[in-house]
């Protein structure tokens, strides 16, 4: 029973501000994309996160869950990919997911992100899922809508474990005063559904979309309840200059760790971001 996983999300792979190897990208007219030098910053934070998750994991097995926005697509016209192209996005994705695959020992899900990036229904995220050998779900799809996943299930004293809850959109703001407020929302709605249908709430619920980490809690029956939303791996977007937040503050980088401990739940966020733009002297 594994009782620890690793959630990543907004990989976009494909744009020019999403993450991407420092190697020539074969595009489909016979030229070659090069990395930028802010997103050779960001492998360089890849290449530290997941020496960040081979620390905290001490050894143990992990799952990995890849909640959401995997490629890039052409959303709202946008004319900053690397190609439109969705076979040179996937060919992207799986330079860089295909070692994860591997190093998870095929304990990889994915979910399903926003249809303007990848296709309609997700239907680029699922034909990508598939080739990584992620695990399909009840009805043989390999990226799903959401995912329950029961983490240390009577393990060394976890008793019943941790139950999180997985998917990809939330609802977004513009200010930062209110980052909080949909993930209060979203769980104490998720606790409330559950009591309606007397089903098990989740301990922990985890969601994406915003590029921007934040964690709320409240207590439960199980110690306490949590709700968050994880980083991305993508730099600020021209779309990001519309909001109060994206004008002033910068893109949050990094990943989640999740762990059913010995006597409790608990989560760790890895955050690096991006220097804001260079001062310049009147």
């Amino acid at each position: 029973m594994i009782r620890q996983v690793i959630a990543i999300s907004d990989l976009h792979h494909g744009c020019q501000l999403g993450l991407c190897p420092p190697l020539p990208i074969a595009l489909d007219s016979g030229g070659y994309y090069s990395a930028s030098p802010l997103q050779l910053v960001m492998w360089q934070w890849w290449l530290e996160f997941w020496r960040w998750v081979d620390h905290v994991t001490m050894g143990e097995p992990y799952a990995i869950v890849i909640n959401g926005d995997t490629t890039n697509g052409k959303p709202h016209d946008a004319i900053t990919n690397i190609s439109d192209n969705v076979n040179t996005q996937a060919d992207i994705a799986l330079m860089v997911l295909k070692p994860l695959a591997e190093k998870c020992k095929c304990n990889l899900y994915f979910i399903r992100g926003t249809e303007a990036h990848v296709g309609k229904s997700g239907q680029e995220e699922e034909r990508l899922a598939k080739s990584l050998g992620a695990i399909p779900d009840e009805i043989g799809n390999y990226a799903r809508w959401d995912l329950w996943m029961r983490l240390g299930d009577g393990v060394r004293g976890a008793g019943k474990g941790c139950l999180v809850n997985f998917g990809h959109h939330i609802g977004t703001t513009s200010s930062m005063a209110y980052e909080g407020t949909a993930i209060s929302k979203e769980l104490t709605e998720a606790y409330a559904e559950a009591a309606r249908w007397r089903e098990e709430p989740p301990d922990i619920l985890v969601r994406s979309h915003r590029h921007r980490y934040y964690k709320v809690e409240m207590p439960s029956d199980n110690g306490y309840a949590i709700g968050l939303t994880t980083p991305g791996w993508q730099l600020r977007t021209p779309f990001s200059f519309r909001l109060s937040s994206g004008r002033t503050g910068t893109p949050q980088i990094g990943g989640v760790f999740i762990r059913q401990g010995d006597e409790v739940h608990y989560t760790k966020p890895f955050i690096r971001h991006i220097q804001r733009s260079r001062e310049v002297v009147a």
